[in-house]
């Protein structure tokens, strides 16, 4: 793999930064480090040589200053030769197992794109969202991958080379666009969360391209190229809108709100302002702007309606207007800015409307079984930030995932005492019986999530029902299963209920079919070792079985076009419970053959099931030449009966094989 690295005056922060990939585990045999010197002053091409003296795998490049970190990265990526490419700062470090954590997380998985964990030196700031966990395999649309689009990744060099990228000669925003390209194209991200791999940090000197290059000036042909890459890669649509909402939010609403007001007006007004406006009209969809949040729907509307005194106003206030408070009215929630229903400015209201984003406050405290009957019982205390007591109208969704049936409603008991101090949340208890809650019917079978419609003030928020707390284990605990006899007595089958807790907290409830006990269970299948064209399938009656099912009373074999062949079940003479049954397999005919245990009741055979480790047989039908047959079992599951394939061996094809 290759390691580029492009340095300008990083003294002294460079030596640690080569010397941290020279000592990596993966070895300098697998390694190549491409140092490019982009023109230093202060001694970094010098320290570099010094280096690559002591270490093979280091080739140090010298070239006039660019003024960027994009124009040495795209020389290194001239000259890399590695499957993999790692860009590496040269302020910055990496832990010792990193690269090789992310090549070994790439190749498992086969993806193009490798993130591996960031830790902040010296309070420089890093992503975290995307870094809770391990994610093996996944994509921007079902990760936090998107909120980090600095190229300090591992990239498999084939997805850069089929794109043609490179990184454009702007001071800062140069590696976004390069970033999102690589996203939006990729077989697939990787997240290595449970090792830092990546050490970012501030230089003593202070000179950062971020910390230099901080001005709008600097920022605006990377932004542009960001919602250029977005709308070439990415159909109009939803999945778009989510990624254009972080551009919008971070690249054009977060720079202009901080620093347009510091522009002299004409040139904010002349130069930023045309761009900021055409962005606004080109990129923000009527999607993305429902997904944004109203202080930058606020500057997306007068950008929209070529308002530009307004758009000053509302940027020099930004900070003070982000603390004022919110109005209730007709059961929705607005942000009380100083235009919000000014007849002057005729805002409209969806620009101010923070009803969907106020955050709510929910805690499960208790999930059991009551004593008496099939009633779940949940416990808790909920809230809407900022508004009142929970009303009475609370109630508790049971909503299907993964197949279709109207949400299912159940009144929640809201305590009516006054919580204790400013903010606490309030408490409710909903029972939900099982065998009632749908309609007087019992709970249908599938799995059910739990959302709680928390309302306040006439203000409705609906939410997922979690637990934060864990048990002694650190898990979370949940109900056990419990078998539904409520099914039984409304004439509908029984079930059995199982609560269970997702990773994230969430808590959910199985409901499936009761499946009855088998008549018998199979403890052994194998072939005769004497006789291999014979399976031996041996077995013992279920305990209790004799009123509940029919005895199983032989082996039957089924062949796919209907053939039928049968032995009895030989019972142990000292064990009246335990039998075995001897299949000739050798005297079936080709074909696919499915075996069960025959009852006296033809609607109740139980499944032979399909054994871990049963290999093949061969062996020989004299009365055919002597020409050899095999079975082998075909893949199956233990819920599944066990299919055998018995067909002659194909001899061509076997002495190929055995050739090599």
């Amino acid at each position: 793999m290759s390691v580029i690295i492009p340095a300008y005056n990083a003294m002294p922060e460079l030596t640690k930064c080569v010397t941290s990939v020279m000592e990596q585990t993966l070895g300098l045999d697998e390694i190549e480090i491409i140092a490019v010197d982009d023109g230093s002053t202060d001694g970094t091409g010098s320290e570099l040589d010094r280096l690559a003296g002591t270490c093979s795998s280091l080739r140090v490049i010298h070239r006039p200053n660019s003024g960027g970190a994009g124009t040495p990265r795209n020389t290194g990526l001239d000259v890399a030769c590695g499957d993999y490419v790692f860009f590496l700062d040269s302020d910055d470090y990496l832990g010792p197992d990193a690269l090789r954590r992310m090549v070994a997380m790439a190749d498992e998985n086969r993806t193009d794109v490798v993130l591996g964990k960031m830790v902040s030196v010296g309070g420089r700031a890093v992503p975290t969202a995307v870094f809770s966990h391990n994610q093996p395999r996944t994509d921007i649309f079902s990760s936090a991958a998107y909120r980090t689009l600095g190229c300090w990744k591992l990239f498999r060099r084939s997805l850069i080379e089929r794109l043609g990228l490179r990184f454009p000669p702007y001071r800062n925003c140069e590696d976004k666009p390069f970033t999102a390209a690589a996203y939006l194209n990729a077989d697939g991200i990787s997240v290595v969360a449970d090792y830092d791999c990546y050490y970012s940090r501030n230089r003593q000197n202070g000179n950062n391209l971020t910390l230099t290059a901080a001005d709008l000036v600097h920022r605006m042909d990377g932004t542009r190229l960001c919602f250029e890459t977005v709308a070439r890669y990415l159909e109009p649509g939803p999945r778009r809108d989510r990624i254009m909402r972080r551009h919008v939010e971070w690249e054009l609403c977060g720079p202009l709100r901080a620093l347009l007001p510091r522009e002299s007006e004409q040139r904010a007004r002349e130069h930023f302002y045309p761009q900021f406006r055409d962005w606004a009209r080109t990129y923000v969809s009527d999607g993305v702007f429902q997904l944004i949040a109203p202080p930058d729907r606020l500057i997306v509307h007068l950008l929209r309606a070529d308002r530009f005194e307004d758009l000053m106003t509302v940027a020099r206030n930004a900070k003070a207007d982000a603390q004022r408070g919110t109005i209730v009215d007709k059961g929705r929630v607005y942000w009380s800015h100083p235009f919000f229903r000014d007849p002057a400015k005729a805002v409209p209201d969806a620009c101010f409307d923070t009803t969907d984003r106020l955050p709510v406050h929910l805690e499960l405290a208790e999930a059991a079984w009551t004593a008496d009957g099939d009633v779940l019982r949940l416990r808790g205390h909920a809230r809407i930030e900022s508004l009142g007591p929970l009303q009475s109208t609370t109630t508790l969704i049971l909503r299907p995932s993964g197949f279709r049936h109207p949400d299912i409603r159940v009144p929640a008991t809201v305590d009516t005492a006054p919580p204790h101090g400013d903010g606490a949340a309030a408490g409710f208890t909903v029972d939900v019986d099982l065998g009632t809650v749908d309609a007087g019917a019992p709970l249908g079978s599938g799995r059910w999530d739990f959302y709680l419609d928390v309302r306040a003030q006439g203000v409705s928020r609906t939410v997922r029902l979690r637990q934060t707390g864990t048990d002694t284990d650190g898990r979370r605990a949940a109900p056990p299963r419990r078998e539904m006899s409520t099914g039984s007595r409304n004439g509908h089958e029984p079930t059995t209920a199982r609560p269970f807790f997702s990773p994230h907290g969430n808590l959910h409830l199985d409901i499936r079919r009761t499946e009855p006990e088998p008549a018998c269970l199979v403890t052994g299948i194998a072939w005769d070792t004497l006789a291999p064209a014979t399976l031996v399938v041996s077995g013992r009656l279920a305990d209790g079985n004799a009123a509940r099912r029919p005895e199983p009373v032989a082996l039957r074999a089924e062949e796919d076009a209907g053939s039928v062949r049968e032995v009895p079940l030989l019972y142990a003479p000292h064990d009246s419970r335990t039998f075995t049954a001897r299949m000739p397999v050798g005297d079936l005919p080709p074909g696919r053959w499915t075996l069960t245990l025959r009852t006296d009741d033809p609607k109740s055979p139980v499944p032979v099931p399909t054994p871990k480790g049963l290999s093949g047989t061969r062996w020989c039908r004299a009365a055919r030449l002597g020409r050899p047959y095999y079975a082998k079992p075909l893949a199956g599951s233990p819920k599944r009966p066990l299919v055998l394939r018995v067909a002659p061996v194909r001899l061509a094809a076997a002495l190929r094989r055995r050739l090599g």
